[in-house]
């Protein structure tokens, strides 16, 4: 019975996170930990459980956590991270324009059903199974949550920031596929950051330096944390940056206050946290995640404004971090062509979506085709602007 193959399984919902045990989770969100670090630390259960416990998701928040647990042979062999959305807030794969002219023509697109780690966005497995589960474990996730759908008589289900082959698989089950864009650094083997500057033309070379040597003039250090280096007050430091960001940005900010407790209390070690200290106090700071071989950037935010320091806190200290860990790459979530010349380069997002109403699935399909086209020609064009030395 070779990948689950020809098995019963049995899909649940469950009411939260909570209701399943972190090693059932774990089991087929990161098997690869028993062995290191997980792959991606946005799906481990500890994540999913702070958002909760925090109050980040549930009530009142338009995240109604309802994830997908499926079982056989006695035990869990797959996962998905499940929720019951009434907007289409913090999922960074912009559905409003489907929602406005579904509505316009009399049918109803919220509640909708949302598999994804809300407030990020990351590239990640979305159906976790567990070894030797992998394409009977998907299958049944993807019928179970399509079967939930259409029987509460939900308009759609939205898969998002899945990997590509997640992305082939669930096309090949009937699934709509949206291709995206966002900004990546890939480490080409480099020695250290200096050895990435000479990847690159002379006068984005010189503009990076300059920038650098602006942010350190700033009048104070920049120092990265990780582990048992950050400490509580590192946090409340960081919840004003994090308040100042998200006001101006999403009109309130997502996460509260108590899940960067829980953060600090399950997740330090998944953490790196880079602060710019003036005068003895934090001033700005850039929150990223630690993957396995990926860092993903995630939160920014200032007290004071100095030029050029986001540039350094958010991409150039991750860079570094990264050649010195010899992670493959640098994810710096969402949108943000000044990424491109700092040496972020563009690279393709993936989703899947199913719609309940035929005629609305149609002309989503037209949309998607055509959206897909432009992307990939936007791609294309914008990688040619990039800034590394074009080879003769």
């Amino acid at each position: 019975m070779p990948d689950g193959t020809g098995a019963e399984i049995e899909v649940s919902l469950l009411t939260g996170f909570s209701a399943v045990a972190p090693q059932d989770w774990d089991s087929c969100a990161c098997p690869e930990a028993a062995a290191g670090r997980p792959v991606d630390p946005f799906t481990t259960h500890r994540f999913l459980l702070a958002l909760e416990r925090s109050g980040s998701v549930g009530p009142g928040t338009g995240w109604d956590p309802r994830p997908l647990v499926a079982r056989a042979e006695g035990r869990v062999v797959a996962v998905a991270p499940l929720f019951v959305k009434s907007h289409s807030q913090g999922e960074y794969i912009f559905d409003h324009g489907w929602a406005d002219a579904l509505e316009r023509a009399g049918g109803r697109y919220y509640p909708k059903l949302q598999i994804a780690v809300p407030f990020t966005p990351a590239t990640g497995r979305r159906f976790l199974t567990a070894p030797g589960w992998q394409t009977a474990g998907r299958a049944a996730l993807v019928e179970g949550a399509v079967q939930v759908a259409a029987q509460a008589r939900l308009s759609s289900v939205h898969v998002t920031f899945c990997t590509e082959a997640e992305a082939t698989a669930g096309e090949a089950m009937g699934l709509l596929h949206r291709v995206t864009q966002q900004y990546h650094w890939e480490n080409r083997g480099y020695a250290d950051f200096g050895d990435f500057l000479a990847a690159l033309s002379s006068r984005k070379r010189k503009t990076i330096r300059k920038e650098r040597e602006v942010a350190q003039g700033f009048g104070g250090t920049i120092r990265r944390l990780t582990g048992g280096d950050i400490r509580p007050e590192h946090w409340d430091a960081f919840w004003r940056f994090y308040q100042d960001t998200g006001s101006r940005k999403w009109g309130r900010p997502y996460l509260t206050r108590a899940f960067f407790d829980e953060l600090h209390e399950t997740m330090r070690d998944d953490v790196l946290l880079v602060l710019a200290e003036r005068g003895g106090r934090p001033v700005a700071g850039a929150l990223n995640m630690v993957g396995r071989d990926t860092l993903f950037g995630r939160y920014w935010g200032a007290v004071e404004d100095h030029p050029c320091l986001h540039f350094e806190c958010c991409y150039y200290q991750a860079i570094d971090f990264a050649i010195e860990r010899r992670m493959a790459r640098v994810e710096a979530g969402a949108q943000g062509e000044h990424k491109l010349a700092r040496g972020y380069l563009p690279s393709k997002i993936h989703s899947l979506h199913w719609i309940g109403e035929p005629s609305f699935r149609d002309a989503v399909a037209r949309y998607l085709r055509a959206e897909g086209d432009a992307v990939g020609q936007e791609i294309a064009a914008l990688a040619d602007y990039g800034p590394f030395r074009k080879e003769s």
